[in-house]
């Protein structure tokens, strides 16, 4: 929890400055410092005994303000709550609370932001949207099974996606996770190579 805590205190930065280069790439540094402790620390880290002792840092891709894109929003917070498949038994709820459309490498783009049941339920978690997604990178220079986004409930008609935040679930490194899998419909046309990038060692 404190992790996804810190990832949306970075969305939310990052949406108040818009698109200004050098508060992406300031809050895109940050953020890689705090996903790197995080790993480092056994109280938090997915990791067993034997990588987190040889874990040094995540090999990331390097920071582009380009792949900060301002996305137009459209709400669909009345749909219904549905079981989002996962990588093990353990199956949460989401709902499709808004669509992002925007254009990257001028090509169109759409992607749905989904909210979770458990944590809208949560005062501290309330405004929370999940992001999952494939690129033409997955399974190439990122992980085989997608990545993941954070953002905050958007205020207006629009929402910064900063893909340089852009994390890999826990079961990318051990499969004692049961993680959310990426819906089909947030499969991207272009390459994201922003953010955590294929682990080839720790």
């Amino acid at each position: 929890m404190k992790l996804v805590a810190f990832f949306l205190l970075i969305a939310c930065v990052s949406a108040k400055a818009q698109t200004d280069s050098l508060t992406v790439i300031r809050e895109s540094k940050k953020f890689q410092q705090e996903l790197n402790k995080s790993y480092k620390n056994k109280k938090t880290s997915p990791l067993n005994a034997a990588d987190l002792k040889k874990f040094r840092q995540h090999d990331f891709f390097p920071i582009s303000a380009n792949y900060a894109v301002l996305a137009k929003v459209t709400l669909t917070p009345d749909s219904p709550y549905t079981p989002m498949a996962a990588t093990g038994p353990i199956v949460n709820n989401y709902r499709a609370y808004a669509i992002a459309e925007f254009e990257l490498h001028g090509q169109p783009c759409k992607l749905t932001l989904y909210q979770s049941r458990e944590l809208s339920s949560n005062p501290e978690y309330r405004d929370y949207l999940f992001l999952p997604f494939t690129d033409t990178t997955t399974g190439d220079e990122s992980y085989g099974g997608g990545r993941y986004l954070d953002v905050r409930i958007p205020k207006g008609d629009t929402i910064l996606l900063n893909f340089n935040l852009a994390y890999n679930p826990y079961c990318a490194y051990s499969n004692r996770y049961s993680c959310p899998k990426v819906p089909a419909n947030n499969d991207l046309p272009v390459a994201i190579k922003a953010g955590v990038r294929l682990e080839t060692t720790h």
